[in-house]
């Protein structure tokens, strides 16, 4: 089914999102903004963060029903379940780490992306397949990216899902969700395969699975036509940048006294992979990807920064739409065919 704008112009679109922990506020503004404007999402795709929001539209949640979850509805401190750090302290954290290879569980997000699901009816990937779809990237609406510590390997879900042992079109949703959003040290690997305790069970061994960040932050690539072939509609990206590639990371950097400490062992890990996950896909988005690309100010969040306050919360929402208008009010398909893709 098309969407058709008042000027006669096809208004569907496959949409990217990109990864970013607790800044992935803005891309429920940036859609928001997206569908304000008539555009119909056909697939959609996302690492981490950006994996929760494709996910969410995916099963039909519209812009603003995704306005009232992120500024209404979601506690973002809750994210970050109780660990021994809670009673032991740093030893605790160290002990929590060594125990389950990350500080965080994870469950309350996977329980909370359960509900999400249920409440439309969509918990399962084989309920967003298309039978008739024109090649294996459209296959299923929704496509997700998760890193596969085991066999050094991307993973594109559900279409992966063979590789882990897993049927593609029972895979449940939220379970590749929370795979692609595995934050190293922040929250514990995803294990599929394998019939451990806690393990997504499989036929095959088990995989130790991660972040999609480690591997593809932002795979504005996945839905394109083959080279040579014109696309019925484009694809957008949206992408939480920071300043140019050699600009700190934060818009202001902190002072000395608010520098974190990176003086104990976990400390030190949690500081590398912060470091990495803010700076990937930051130094290099080819032009042609980048002219499809909405890019939104993340305003100096930090990708792990889940005591962000309401304030916070509302500006990033509303980076995010004021990102979309003004990439939409210069937009014009037939100018990138003819620049990019004639």
């Amino acid at each position: 089914m098309s969407a058709v704008g008042s000027g006669g112009e096809d208004l569907r679109a496959d949409l990217v999102f990109e990864g970013g922990g607790v800044k992935g506020i803005a891309l429920a503004g940036a859609y928001l903004e997206l569908s304000s404007r008539g555009y119909q999402a056909e697939c959609v795709a996302g690492t981490s963060a950006g994996a929760i929001t494709a996910a969410l539209v995916a099963v039909g949640y519209s812009g603003p029903e995704l306005q009232e979850i992120v500024l209404s509805q979601m506690h973002f401190p809750d994210f970050e379940d109780a660990t021994l750090l809670d009673h032991f302290g740093v030893a605790g954290q160290t002990a929590q780490f060594l125990a389950t290879r990350g500080i965080h569980s994870g469950n309350y997000f996977l329980g909370w992306m359960r509900e999400r699901l249920a409440a439309k009816g969509i918990t399962k990937f084989g309920q967003l397949r298309d039978p008739a779809a024109s090649s294996a990237a459209r296959s299923y609406r929704l496509q997700v990216i998760a890193s596969d510590l085991t066999a050094r390997s991307m993973l594109v879900l559900p279409r992966d899902a063979g590789q882990l042992g897993l049927d593609p079109d029972e895979l449940e949703i939220a379970e590749a969700v929370r795979m692609s959003m595995s934050i190293p040290i922040f929250f514990k690997p995803m294990i599929a395969g394998g019939a451990g305790a806690g393990a997504v069970s499989g036929s095959g061994p088990p995989h130790v699975i991660v972040d999609g960040g480690l591997l593809s932050n932002y795979p504005i690539w996945l839905f394109d036509a083959p080279a040579g072939q014109r696309p019925q509609f484009p694809t957008f990206g949206m992408l939480l940048v920071a300043p140019g590639p050699t600009a700190p990371l934060l818009a202001t950097p902190p002072s000395a006294a608010e520098l974190p400490r990176v003086g104990g062992n976990i400390a030190f890990l949690k500081a590398i992979v912060d470091t990495m996950m803010e700076a990937h896909d930051r130094l290099y988005v080819q032009q042609a990807d980048y002219a499809r690309t909405i890019p939104i100010p993340t305003l100096g969040v930090r990708t792990t920064e889940f005591d962000i306050t309401p304030a916070q919360t509302a500006a990033l929402f509303e980076s995010g739409r004021s990102a979309a208008a003004a990439f939409l009010d210069g937009w014009s398909f037939e100018r990138y065919i003819a620049q990019f893709r004639s």
